[in-house]
């Protein structure tokens, strides 16, 4: 065993006797300039997008909510031009930019809320809406319904209604206000009326969304309410659309809304905007911190064949000696991964130290940023690809020393 490893030590000291350090560091500097760019920006991508991914965890951004602008008497005039028609939905699902195209189905019939809180009963009348279940990216708990059962039917509640009870209607009346803990405690009794039908549910909160600008309730509810107390005869066509994106905050998607005159529910078009152009800024600099890499990649390269070149004469003294090709590259192969695992581990630290010096800023606007992990696993990657890559090609141009 000392007998080889001393053999192992002799080639390594005649190999390495003609390694440049000058070159050695310029491949790692370059190799750790691109990946610091590569990890720094994709970190600083995923901490901002938080902003918008971590505010819902019922909707993401990728969903814009649209609906016909209002002018004039609306639809006073017996007819229901707010409606979007089979046409205009196929029209909107043909763009590239809709990957698919959800309508809500609206309650057709009277609903009227009402709870008791201490000595308080307070109602009020209310509208309804159902998506697909298929749009939500979390469902939430105990969302179904069977009807004939006794369970309570699930809601989904707009963060906005509940802001406007307390501090609107209920400070002015002296009334309560209300938490999102204590409303998802309190039971609600709906009636549900028309069609010369009347019926009386419990119903509880499960959840607040602050995009969907609505009360939501599950598809099986609204199918089965529609179906007993809906007048019979109306049509069915959806007044607001959910619109999946291919890609969130897409240019296209605005300009078709605005040359048809579609309204956007909220502010959901200005935060996909940002995180747009945040998206388009950080694939630039990806691109440039992955050529620097990549000219990196051939910096290696090339230093090592030159160091064959420079070693083609000991080499062949090896072959002769009885060395195989395998036993040649693999000291170039480990001088490789051992300066690309110095440069992963510096380029990850570094990585970390950037995102704790924009943590504190992102905090004080309520923004909590990003696991590291995920980033240092793509860093990870990166290296062992240029790794492989120097490898495969260390022992092609090795054997191709010998064959010579």
């Amino acid at each position: 065993m000392s007998k080889e490893k001393s053999r192992n030590a002799l080639v390594r000291r005649l190999l390495r006797r003609n390694i440049s350090a000058g070159q050695l560091i310029g491949f790692a500097l370059a190799n750790l300039v691109g990946l610091t760019i590569v990890l720094v920006a994709m970190q600083f991508y995923r901490d901002v997008t938080t902003a918008w991914e971590g505010s819902d965890s019922f909707i993401s951004r990728d969903y814009m909510i649209i609906s016909r602008h209002v002018t004039g008497l609306g639809n006073l005039t017996g007819d229901n031009p707010m409606a979007f028609t089979p046409e205009a939905v196929a029209e909107i699902e043909r763009q590239p930019w809709a990957e698919r195209v959800g309508s809500f189905t609206a309650a057709e019939f009277n609903v009227y809320a009402s709870l008791e809180m201490g000595n308080s009963n307070i109602g009020t009348a209310l509208f309804l809406e159902s998506i697909p279940s298929s749009f939500f990216d979390e469902l939430p708990a105990r969302w179904s319904y069977t009807p004939g059962r006794s369970e309570p039917v699930p809601i989904i509640l707009s963060r906005d209604y509940l802001t406007l009870y307390n501090f609107g209607f209920a400070a002015s009346r002296g009334l309560p206000q209300i938490s999102e803990q204590m409303i998802g405690k309190v039971p609600l009794r709906l009636s549900l009326s028309g069609n010369g039908h009347q019926q009386y549910v419990e119903a509880r909160v499960v959840g607040f969304s602050s995009r969907l600008n609505t009360i939501a309730v599950p598809e099986e509810f609204m199918t089965w309410a529609n179906d007993r107390f809906a007048e019979p005869g109306r049509d069915n066509y959806p007044s607001r659309l959910i619109i999946e994106l291919s890609k969130p905050g897409d240019p296209a998607a605005t300009d078709f809304m605005k040359a048809h005159g579609y309204d956007i529910a909220g502010d959901r078009m200005d935060n996909s905007r940002a995180a747009f152009f945040l998206g388009l800024v950080t694939s630039v600099v990806i691109v440039v911190g992955a050529v620097i890499s990549l000219l990196a990649f051939f910096i290696l390269l090339l230093s090592i064949y030159l160091l064959l070149q420079k070693n083609r004469r000991k080499i062949h003294e090896l072959m002769q000696l009885g060395y195989r090709p395998g036993e040649i590259a693999v000291h170039y192969n480990m001088l490789v991964a051992a300066v690309n695992l110095a440069v992963l581990v510096v380029a990850s630290a570094v990585t970390a130290v950037g995102a704790s010096m924009w943590k504190e800023p992102l905090d004080s606007i309520g923004v909590n940023g990003a696991p590291l992990w995920p980033t240092v696993a793509v860093g990870v990657a990166i290296i062992a690809l240029i790794t492989v890559g120097s490898i495969v090609a260390i022992n092609r141009r090795v054997k191709s020393v010998f064959r010579i």
